[in-house]
């Protein structure tokens, strides 16, 4: 089997040439430590070896043997999209990446704020101001240099849905934060038959440990997901009496209201997102700001991509 699939030159977040030390049908051995010489003495080794069938680099030994070689090829030959690019969505999407899933749609319309610092892996500095997307995609194409990743710079809603899910992935991590995009999605899914897993709330929390995985239709305590809920029965008619087999990422904390600030000034919250009115939606037409910890909208993400990990694999 080939290595990874054929590449086309400037496609979209791939490099035209291969990373060096990662030829097609060769495992890596460059090892830390060890000489030039016996690093050429390895790869002439294993150059006579080109029609192996080996997939696995070394970037992924340690997943490899928890997982094993038929899982890898699995995750390797794996289409993941994740829509929603922020405390949650960044790190379910590294998590993949460093998994080694193979193809990577990332989606969101956002610029990199200086307030997502805290809790988004993009937001360092340098990058307040560009899109989330293409910068998420940059930094997984150096974590994963044979993953087919794309940046997609789009807010999800019933006008874009169509171009977005023609993509045709295996699964989709749903980190949406908007209640009318996020029940269209799902409600997308299911008619598509497209197997998802949905984050829940991550914000008003300070307890990593009260995260859990269930049923949408059976979580209780969050009030992002009982809004979610009702949206869902009322205009995408989702049954009241029974699951909806649909994997949720929540916290069985409740969350906490927001504190004042002192450089508020007493004025209140103010946005200083670099896109303002986004046409979308912006912070200050939120009714409340929750706190949040990077501690835990991660957890959220990991969570979300340990999920998805189990059901490519299942």
């Amino acid at each position: 089997m080939p290595w990874e699939r054929p590449r086309q030159s400037g496609q979209p977040g791939q490099p035209d040439q291969p990373d060096p030390g990662e030829r097609p049908g060769l495992l890596s051995l460059r090892l830390p430590g060890s000489d030039h010489g016996h690093e050429q003495d390895r790869e002439s080794e294993h150059d006579s070896e080109s029609e192996t069938p080996y997939r696995l680099h070394r970037r992924f030994d340690r997943m490899g043997r928890l997982v094993g070689d038929a899982a890898m090829r699995k995750l390797l030959d794996s289409h993941v999209m994740v829509i929603g690019l922020g405390g949650v969505g960044s790190w379910a999407a590294e998590a993949l990446a460093r998994a080694g899933v193979g193809r990577l749609t990332l989606v969101d319309f956002d610029l990199v704020c200086v307030t997502n610092a805290n809790r988004q892996l993009h937001a360092m500095r340098g990058t307040t101001g560009k899109p989330k997307a293409t910068v998420m995609a940059e930094r997984l194409q150096a974590i994963h240099p044979s993953c087919v990743i794309e940046g997609v710079r789009s807010f999800y809603e019933a006008e874009t849905s169509e171009d977005l899910l023609a993509r045709e992935p295996d699964l989709i991590v749903d980190a949406i934060d908007n209640l009318t995009a996020k029940a269209h999605l799902i409600a997308r899914c299911r008619e598509r038959e497209i197997p998802l897993v949905v984050s829940g709330g991550a914000s008003g929390r300070l307890d990593p440990t009260q995260v859990r995985v269930g049923d949408l239709a059976e979580v209780e305590g969050d009030p992002f997901l009982a809004a979610l809920r009702k949206i869902l029965r009322k205009r995408h008619d989702f049954p009241r009496d029974r699951s909806w087999g649909l994997a949720t990422v929540h916290s069985l904390e409740s969350p906490a209201q927001p504190l004042p600030l002192e450089y508020d000034g007493g004025e209140g919250f103010r946005c200083v997102c670099p896109q303002g009115d986004n046409g979308k939606h912006t912070c200050d037409d939120r009714n409340l700001i929750y706190g949040t910890a990077g501690f835990v909208t991660g957890s959220f993400g990991f969570a979300c991509a340990a999920e998805a990990v189990r059901r490519l694999l299942a």
